[in-house]
């Protein structure tokens, strides 16, 4: 990774930190990371007992774990930093990220509209305002709906230190 695109990743990757870290105390806790499947779900008006938010909660937890290596229940950025990137994005995090946007999708196509995508992005403690430029840098077709793996591979560019237009614009 050359020197802009290893700053460009940090920046992505303290904004994305802040984002999760609810309460501003600069630590993710358990309840913070899984509290975003909470506010999905409740955004989404999804039942505990749907298959959809049984799964979103179970890709959360393994994601939690994964990233709380040392189980103490809490996550730092350093911590975070060292252990985000590619490799955990394509093993651990698309799985927890595209479960929570298949909450989104409501009927279930595989992409998301607009007011969904803005459900979802301020579920996960992004500025309705944001969410919503996002979704019109992703919409680059213009027809009003932003697939799965376009969604996915733009947080994973912008995690990355690649460019991400959705990256650019939701944090």
């Amino acid at each position: 990774m050359n020197r802009g695109t290893a700053e460009a990743a940090t920046v992505a990757r303290e904004r994305v930190f802040a984002m999760m870290d609810r309460d501003g105390d600069h630590v993710v806790t358990r309840h913070d990371y899984l509290s975003r499947i909470d506010r999905t779900v409740l955004a989404t008006g999804r039942t505990e007992d749907d298959p959809l938010v049984i799964a979103a909660r179970a890709e959360g937890v393994r994601a939690w774990s994964a990233m709380d290596a040392n189980g103490d229940g809490k996550l730092t950025f350093d911590e975070y930093n060292a252990w985000v990137g590619a490799d955990k994005f394509d093993h651990v995090c698309q799985f927890a990220l595209g479960a929570l946007f298949d909450l989104a999708d409501a009927d279930g196509d595989g992409a998301v509209d607009k007011t969904e995508f803005t459900t979802l992005r301020t579920a996960l403690n992004n500025a309705p305002d944001n969410a919503a430029a996002a979704f019109d840098a992703l919409d680059t077709a213009g027809k009003g709906l932003v697939g799965r793996e376009t969604y996915l591979a733009s947080i994973r560019a912008y995690i990355v230190g690649e460019s991400s237009p959705m990256g650019e614009v939701l944090y």
